[in-house]
């Protein structure tokens, strides 16, 4: 029984794959547009709370391991997204300051809002490369940053050095995935 549902599983996920690489293959001039646009929804508030990060890998790692796309143009394209979305959090955060904890998106993720201001108020300026590794909390932790009003250019080189280094860990996940292909 286990092996029949596990055998489901992975002939859904390999539809899935398929339908991917067909659609990116096909339409290639805006596949690799997907990039920086899915790593900004996955990090901007709001958006990241119903976008996964996995959706992001499967798709660079489907445009370098079929030749799609380079490193050299994914890499950046990546870190561009994710940098806007880390800002674009920060900044709605500042526009909405510490109104923000009385408004029902904040009530109905209040777990998570609760796990990013503890991050923040342990672990400071840390608390943005440590947000940018955790999905559950990745587009909440730039918004506290702006609600709690921490300094914008302190904010911008953590962020983009965190982004940077994210990105180095994307590419090490695709090399890795391409070694075992």
């Amino acid at each position: 029984m286990l092996s029949q549902g596990l055998s489901a599983s992975v002939s859904r996920v390999i539809l899935i794959e398929e339908f991917i690489l067909q659609w990116l293959d096909s339409n290639r001039d805006y596949a690799i547009a997907l990039v920086p646009l899915l790593a900004f929804a996955e990090a901007c508030i709001v958006i990241g709370l119903f976008t996964s990060g996995i959706l992001l890998l499967l798709v660079t790692a489907a445009l370098y391991n079929n030749g799609l796309a380079k490193l050299e143009a994914l890499l950046p394209l990546a870190f561009v997204g994710a940098l806007l979305g880390d800002h674009a959090g920060y900044y709605i955060g500042r526009l909405l300051g510490p109104n923000f904890h009385h408004s029902s998106l904040a009530k109905k993720y209040q777990p998570n809002v609760d796990r990013s201001e503890q991050l923040i108020r342990r672990y400071g300026s840390a608390a943005i490369f440590i947000g940018r590794f955790i999905p559950a909390i990745r587009s909440v932790i730039p918004a506290m940053l702006g609600i709690s009003g921490f300094q914008r250019l302190r904010y911008s080189l953590f962020d983009a050095l965190a982004c940077l280094l994210w990105t180095f860990a994307l590419a090490a996940i695709l090399l890795g995935i391409a070694e075992f292909q």
